[in-house]
């Protein structure tokens, strides 16, 4: 199934405890300093994936963010800004890595704590470019405002959260006032990489292995949307690469799985119906018989005989 990087995975990923505030109505924060937890960060390459959380960076050192249809490349400093509505992987391009970073949970950052909307932001909109080249005296100068947030999370000051999204918000407001790094040009590169992470998604979710699990990407503007891409774009790209359609691709990997169900299971119809995505067994039933010209009942009985 397609997965959604949690910050359970990211807490496991750092061998560190998960703390008690993951999951509770207050919302959750923490922050590092990238040279202390670097080598864990770097252990095994991070998929392209969605997080279940934000994450705001002071950057020192030469790394690169991919995106679907972008790449951005970070000569030295920057702040970048991450959501959850938009995948990403990052990738470092030398050991000499510095900075902070912060995650936090949208709970954490609600209107009614903070202000803001977050989803509404600039910095967190589809298509967006959220990294931004930063000076050595801005990149001070944030460094100060980062160090503040860690020495504030340790205190034992009972309105210390108030002040730390005072700080984030001042973060968010110090973004949004920055040019942002250009994306290298658009072009073969682009579509190959659009074209990988697509196939990527599209294979994540299978084998379905069982009757409760379900397909979560099934349509054109589900896997569009998870590429932070226009609907329109992403077809255009796919029949350039592949000479098919986003949505004949699709069909095409759900029919074969379905053969493979009906082949290697003993599930009845409704569940490899569900499984597969679809509300109605009818539905199903004549999906199937486009591309076999008979029915799932008929071909599991053929294969029988």
């Amino acid at each position: 199934m397609e997965e959604l990087f949690t910050l359970r995975d990211f807490y496991g990923k750092m061998k560190l405890p998960i703390p008690d505030t993951i999951g509770k109505d207050i919302g959750h924060f923490n922050v590092f300093k990238i040279d202390e937890y670097r080598a864990k960060l770097n252990e095994g390459e991070m998929r392209y994936d969605r997080r279940s959380y934000f994450k705001i960076s002071l950057i020192n050192g030469k790394n690169r963010a991919e995106y679907a249809d972008k790449v951005i490349d970070i000569a030295d400093k920057a702040l970048l800004f991450a959501s959850p509505r938009i995948p990403y992987h990052y990738v470092p391009q030398d050991e000499n890595q510095s900075g902070y970073f912060c995650v936090f949970t949208e709970n954490f950052l609600s209107k009614d704590k903070s202000g803001v909307i977050l989803e509404t932001l600039p910095l967190f909109q589809p298509g967006g470019f959220p990294i931004f080249n930063i000076s050595d005296d801005d990149y001070v100068e944030l460094e100060q405002l980062f160090h503040k947030i860690d020495r504030e999370l340790s205190s034992d000051y009972p309105f210390k959260f108030d002040l730390i999204r005072a700080y984030v918000v001042e973060l968010l407001h110090i973004g949004q006032k920055l040019q942002p790094v250009q994306p290298m040009e658009n072009g073969k590169n682009a579509a190959t990489r659009i074209t990988d992470l697509f196939v990527e998604l599209l294979e994540r979710q299978f084998p379905v292995n069982t009757p409760a699990q379900r397909l979560v990407l099934k349509t054109a503007n589900d896997f569009a949307e998870r590429l932070a891409v226009h609907p329109n774009h992403l077809n255009k790209v796919l029949k350039e690469t592949t000479g098919s359609t986003t949505t004949a691709i699709i069909h095409a990997r759900v029919f074969e799985e379905a053969k493979i169900l009906l082949n290697n299971t003993d599930w009845n119809i409704s569940e490899i119906a569900f499984s597969l995505g679809f509300e109605e067994v009818a539905h199903f039933s004549n999906f199937f018989k486009k591309f076999s010209k008979t029915s799932p009942l008929k071909y599991r009985g053929s294969i029988a005989i």
